[in-house]
């Protein structure tokens, strides 16, 4: 059993900054996944980004108080239409930019792989033809060292 969160095992904002900053700079070189940002990107990206995660696990509300809902976030990804193997890529480009920030803790690694795989083939892949099918009020998943938590 973990006494920490998620967010507080990768290494608070700073941990979660850093690994989002070498996932993007991971995708980025990545010549399928980086077609998804060939429209352009948001400038804080990284910051949204890692925002966004460290909610997700277990850190404050600040990707909820600055930027935005689940709805957002998954109107951004939708409406592309299916994109396998891109996600797969993605996944992979965690894996990696895990080893470029040093995460070593297996349990850790394993968690944050599974929850990434998790939201890239789920949530995030929900509405591959119509992103205004995305529903209004989705609150951010949160996941635990179990997984998926359901309620408070």
């Amino acid at each position: 059993m973990h006494t920490k969160t998620i967010y507080e095992a990768v290494g608070g904002a700073d941990g979660v900054l850093s690994l989002a900053r070498a996932w993007h700079e991971r995708v980025m070189a990545d010549e399928i996944v980086a077609h998804a940002f060939a429209g352009g990107f948001q400038p804080n990206h990284i910051e949204r980004l890692a925002a966004y995660w460290g909610e997700a696990w277990g850190g404050p509300q600040i990707y909820s108080e600055r930027y935005g809902t689940e709805s957002d976030v998954v109107r951004i990804h939708s409406g592309n239409g299916p994109h396998e193997e891109m996600d797969h890529r993605s996944i992979a480009c965690l894996e990696r930019a895990m080893d470029d920030v040093e995460l070593v803790d297996p349990r850790l690694r394993h968690v944050l792989l599974d929850y990434f795989t998790w939201a890239t083939t789920t949530t995030m892949a929900a509405y591959p033809t119509d992103a205004s099918a995305v529903p209004d009020g989705l609150t951010i998943p949160l996941w635990s060292w179990d997984g998926l938590r359901r309620g408070p």
